[in-house]
């Protein structure tokens, strides 16, 4: 068998290395900056899908007034949600589990057969176990959610700074994006007539399938928001429990909505829960009105108002969020469908583009 002997020059085998080393520095250099791309990507989400909102506010969508109102309208709304939600399901929690224990042991008594059948396979202080392992249970629960919120405080100037930083940054894209973007796209044509023209028109779709997912996304979201603060105001008044739990868990429900596919089924099990801590009947009464609703709603409601703009399979949508969920969590659910529908402008204009590139 015949050997064949490679030559390689200095000059060529240093390339090389250079190459892969510089590759290597690009890539350590944006594993450096991965914080920093995520804020100016999430802002630039945010700007595409605002757009809208800012063109309502101001014809000129572009000024820096328009801008801010759009921002701050979305932040005066996302900190109501928290102010709102946070103390009730809070409260409501630990309520819950400080009286499980003597739930539970009042249930026990109620069905004496049980006690009986344990006492017959040997365990004669069978509810007293249970209690205990109860009172456990929500001793370590109540102290660990007690440490994660002392913990919590040191995280608040972090994440504080880059809230601050995606508000700004959305406020410049939304009022001096569209002028950099024209600017880009008159040089680009000038320069490749073809290629600059087709790199538009991408462009416009991307933006179009963003804020029309979005949007249609809040307004089944609002919808839904209203139709479980409905249905918990009525169970309030049939079942004897708090009325003022309504508004809350309708705004939970509207921001487990934003989670594609999963958040429903969230907002379902959580806010069934909650009712059933005020009461068995309410929780149940709840999950099954809310599941009948959700068929209508994913089969009615839903496609008349979002439409066809996405156009994407079931199985692309389900692996799109699985692979956002384990990149960036809860924002990676939010922006993955969006970006799965930009995957499908680029794939769908592929031959333009190739012939772009080849004029």
């Amino acid at each position: 068998m015949s050997k064949t002997t490679i030559e390689v020059d200095t000059k060529t085998f240093f390339r090389f290395w250079m190459v892969i080393a510089l590759i290597c520095v690009g890539g350590l250099l944006l594993w450096q900056a991965r914080t920093g791309l995520i804020i100016i990507g999430v802002a630039v989400f945010l700007a595409v899908a605002l757009r809208p909102l800012a063109r309502k506010i101001s014809k000129n969508s572009n000024s820096t007034l328009a801008s801010i109102l759009a921002v701050a309208l979305i932040v005066f709304v996302i900190g109501m949600i928290l102010a709102v939600v946070g103390p009730v399901v809070i409260t409501e929690t630990s309520e819950f589990l400080a009286e499980a224990p003597e739930m539970i042991k009042n249930g026990l008594q109620n069905f004496s057969w049980v006690n009986d059948a344990m006492t017959r396979v040997g365990i004669s202080d069978f509810t007293e176990q249970v209690v205990d392992m109860a009172k456990g249970i929500s001793y370590e629960f109540l102290s660990g959610f007690s440490g994660i919120l002392v913990g919590s405080v040191g995280v608040v100037a972090s994440v504080a700074t880059g809230v601050i930083l995606v508000i700004i940054l959305t406020i410049m894209f939304l009022s001096q994006g569209p002028q950099l973007l024209e600017k880009f796209w008159k040089r680009a044509v000038d320069y490749n007539k073809k290629t600059g023209v087709v790199a538009e028109r991408i462009t416009m779709r991307i933006a179009d399938v963003v804020s029309k997912y979005v949007v249609g996304q809040v307004l089944v979201g609002i919808l839904d928001g209203l139709v479980v603060g409905c249905l918990v105001f009525c169970l309030s008044l049939v079942f004897g429990f708090s009325p003022g739990l309504a508004f809350p868990m309708g705004l939970i429900s509207f921001v487990l909505y934003l989670i594609p596919m999963f958040g429903p089924i969230i907002a379902c099990i959580l806010i069934s829960l909650l009712m059933l801590f005020q009461n068995p009947g309410a929780g149940a009464t709840f999950l099954a009105c809310y599941v009948l609703y959700l068929q209508i709603e994913n089969n009615v409601i839903a496609p008349k108002v979002q439409g066809n703009s996405l156009n994407l399979p079931s199985l692309l949508i389900l692996v799109a969020v699985t692979i956002g969920i384990y990149m960036f969590g809860l924002i990676g659910a939010i922006i993955s469908i969006p970006i799965a529908g930009i995957i499908k402008v680029l794939v769908d204009e592929y031959p333009e583009i190739k012939a772009a590139a080849k004029g």
